[in-house]
């Protein structure tokens, strides 16, 4: 679950949840031996100790598959009327090139054009770093601290034979980065790049699909020695500690949100302090990144005995889940994964429309937690194999407790495959 764009597991920093954040509440360094539990123990709960890393069988992308994206967006700029493509800092500008580059006010990124290697744009004082990391091609153009860089990225698309035609601009590139580009190559069509950008990304190759897999058995790890720990009366940041020896074991960065109660009806839960109580709905949900690669599993549990509603709307969302995994099939659309889910939850009797289900059924995943395409409404878009989305539909009942069930999965011609298994029980989360 996760909220509207693709930022990359800082959905809920303001709620103070972050793994990171642990040892500045005093209970310990994630992965430190010495690390403490939250009644001040001198050591991990076991079922935390048990975990180990998991890195090292993560294998990173490739030099040759970085090559083959670009190539793939080379093609697509051809197919979609484009002459090229700038795309600034950011999630997009790693996928391609592998550049890890901070996004600020300052100009920075590549123009890829329709053939040849891609041109980098960068501060001259940032050139060094840029010459670190630039693998794919060598052509660096800089712009000195009272120069344009509108004017640079302009010149550089003439020097390519592209004084006039069509510009695409990467979503995510800030607005006054475009228009000063526009204001720049008046004779240049700017448009969205997100055909080239999302027609690549959108679909995963299976070194993608062997990081998304081990991201998301990672989150599935954590949950379960987290849940094995849990005790009545534990508060969000007590919970938010043994995340991060969690993670810390395992090698990997990771984040989690926790809502307890009435609180679990607001599906992105609440700023207020909470505690776990027995008999009490819990929701668990975020992921962790492996090699930039995230997961994002949630998983609704009760410590102690569920009442017989809390089981049957457990019920309920267990079998829209299914439906919308069925749904997710090559061929299909995206709308079809949602209206399948939604029409259990409203047979079920929490229906119609979005009075208890209030959001979509699902996001794309992979580099970003949010990313192309949608599991909503309406949605036409085309289901191609190798998508990966998160299936995580919910029912919540304002005043009383909310259960969303999450896994994220690879859309297949025979439906979806998800990479974790489905929770089973309310009680007993992890079988």
């Amino acid at each position: 679950m996760a909220t509207q764009g693709r930022s990359t597991l800082d959905r809920r920093r303001f709620l103070g949840l972050s793994a990171a954040g642990a040892a500045a509440l005093g209970l310990g360094m994630a992965g430190s031996a010495a690390a403490q539990t939250p009644s001040g123990a001198s050591r991990m709960p076991p079922s935390i100790a048990a975990l180990g890393p998991v890195l090292g069988k993560a294998v990173p992308i490739a030099d040759d598959e970085y090559r083959a994206r670009l190539a793939k967006a080379q093609r697509l700029l051809a197919e979609q009327g484009m002459d090229a493509v700038f795309i600034g800092a950011g999630t997009t500008l790693r996928y391609f090139v592998d550049l890890n580059w901070w996004g600020s006010e300052r100009t920075a990124g590549v123009l890829l054009t329709r053939s040849g290697d891609p041109i980098y744009i960068t501060p001259e004082f940032e050139r060094s770093r840029a010459m670190e990391q630039v693998r794919f091609g060598s052509e660096i153009r800089t712009w000195q601290e009272n120069q344009s860089p509108f004017d640079l990225i302009a010149r550089t698309l003439r020097d390519r034979g592209i004084a006039t035609g069509t510009l695409g601009i990467e979503e995510q590139l800030p607005f006054f980065m475009a228009d000063g580009i526009g204001k720049a190559a008046p004779q240049l069509h700017l448009v969205s790049a997100t055909p080239v950008t999302a027609g690549c990304r959108a679909v995963k190759s299976e070194a993608e699909i062997a990081l998304l897999q081990i991201a998301n058995d990672a989150t599935l790890a954590c949950y379960h020695a987290v849940w094995q720990a849990l005790q009545p009366g534990m508060t969000q940041q007590d919970v938010q500690a043994l995340v991060a020896q969690a993670y810390g074991r395992m090698g990997v960065r990771g984040f989690v949100d926790i809502n307890v109660g009435k609180y679990t009806a607001q599906p992105h839960g609440s700023i207020e302090p909470q505690k776990i109580v027995e008999g009490t709905v819990v929701i668990l949900d975020d992921g962790c990144q492996v090699h930039g690669y995230t997961s994002d599993i949630t998983r609704t549990f009760v410590l102690g005995k569920a009442s017989d509603k809390m089981k049957r709307v457990f019920s309920i969302v267990q079998q829209a889940q299914i439906a919308a995994r069925e749904a997710a099939r090559t061929g299909g659309m995206m709308g079809d994964i949602d209206a399948a889910a939604r029409k259990v939850i409203a047979d079920g009797g929490y229906g119609p429309g979005y009075k208890y289900f209030t959001h979509r059924l699902g996001h794309g995943i992979g580099m970003d937690m949010h990313e192309w395409y949608y599991a909503v409404g309406d949605s036409r878009q085309p289901i191609l194999s190798n998508m990966t989305l998160s299936d995580e539909p919910g029912i919540y009942i304002p005043g009383e407790f909310g259960v969303r069930l999450e896994e994220c999965m690879v859309t297949t011609p025979a439906g979806g495959r998800w990479f974790t298994p489905q929770s089973p029980s309310i009680e007993l989360p992890f079988g």
